[in-house]
């Protein structure tokens, strides 16, 4: 079952070698590609050794039983204990040498936007952002808006922030980047809750959609100058109002792919025109995973990534204090603490169906 993990054992002691030789890290994007590399086989290669030592011991313990009959009863029972022991290190290897997604390590940029249903949309939007800042600073990531544009009453029409790890470099241990927990987040997602401009006490519906990408470096994505056209216009507040007396806004449409970026939280042009920039790259590293992972004939999509943007994964119900994930199955009746940032059961549910899938897929 697990003959590919003494190949990777060799890889990982091969990395241990060259990590070692300082004339490595004279090269600091080579040093940080192998040590990642080296992160990520560590977890597997102490799992095999602890899974090997325990069926050695199995056998230990057994031979020792025909050995001496009178500690016979003794004997069974350890062994017992060990299969149980074995048992779980063997669940736990699968789950190692299931296939990474390869950008899980990756920071992202989080994009929340009002949909169907007004000022309502727009006020649950700003629910959703509170509910990720507050589940970053839980698991101690540093969180950036980058663009905002506020509705009227306080919500928000569309905001984008960067969510990053404490060091901004991605995680330092495999499943534990910002993108292997918030990729689950991206679609539609439904409230049902009195709005309180509702004087009727109905219950209303209304949705906001949420968009994750993974972060990307420059050396992610290329993009070419002239492929770009860079529109700047008057930055505008709430209602449509001018907020700025300069065109100090910046719009840039990648031409080839159609993407569009924009920002104008910044005071000024250059530095809305970063910011700009980096939403593209990473709307553009996500385009050209899909494109990738659309095109491979032996890719697999988990049940769980491959729901359409589309499609409502998520419901909040505010007078039942239930929150709901159609993808999923998960239900929960404490509404009112995810919304305060405990969002980890949510996706560690959607992590583990994932994971099911591709074992089931893997045999």
């Amino acid at each position: 079952m697990f003959e590919a993990v003494e190949e990777l054992i060799g890889e990982h002691a091969d990395l241990e070698k060259r990590l070692a030789d300082p004339a490595v890290h004279a090269d600091q994007a080579n040093a940080r590609k192998l040590n990642k590399r080296y992160a990520e086989l560590t977890p597997i290669v102490g799992t095999y050794r602890s899974w090997k030592q325990t069926g050695e011991d199995i056998e230990t313990a057994r031979e020792l039983a025909q050995d001496d009959p009178d500690y016979a009863a003794e004997f069974a029972k350890e062994v017992r204990e060990l299969d149980k022991q074995r048992e779980a290190l063997t669940e736990k290897l699968r789950l190692l040498l299931v296939p990474r997604d390869p950008s899980d390590d990756k920071d992202v940029i989080l994009e929340v936007k009002a949909g169907a249903g007004g000022d309502e949309s727009a006020l649950f939007a700003g629910d959703l952002l509170r509910m990720y800042l507050r589940y970053a600073e839980r698991v101690g990531w540093k969180t950036e808006i980058i663009d905002a544009t506020e509705s009227e009453l306080g919500g928000y029409k569309d905001v984008q922030v960067a969510v990053k790890t404490k060091g901004g470099n991605g995680a330092t241990e495999p499943g534990q980047g910002v993108w292997a927990r918030l990729k689950y987040e991206g679609g539609v997602h439904r409230v049902q809750r009195v709005p309180a401009t509702e004087s009727q006490g109905r219950i209303h519906t209304s949705a906001a959609g949420v968009l994750v990408t993974p972060e990307a470096e420059e050396i992610d994505v290329e993009i070419h100058a002239n492929d770009l056209r860079i529109d700047v216009y008057r930055s505008s507040g709430p209602g449509g109002q001018s907020v700025n007396t300069t065109d100090s806004a910046v719009r840039i449409t990648h031409l080839p792919t159609g993407i569009v970026a924009s920002c104008q939280n910044e005071k000024s042009q250059l530095q809305n025109k970063e910011q700009a920039m980096r939403i593209l790259r990473s709307r553009l590293l996500a385009a050209a995973q899909e494109e990738a992972e659309k095109n491979a004939a032996d890719a697999r999509r988990s049940q769980v990534r491959t729901v359409d943007r589309s499609e409502k994964i998520r419901t909040y119900n505010f007078p039942e204090n239930r929150i709901s994930d159609h993808r999923v199955g998960f239900k929960a009746y404490n509404l009112d603490q995810v919304l305060d940032g405990e969002l980890d059961p949510v996706i560690q549910a959607c992590v583990d169906a994932d994971s099911a899938a591709k074992l089931a897929d893997a045999g």
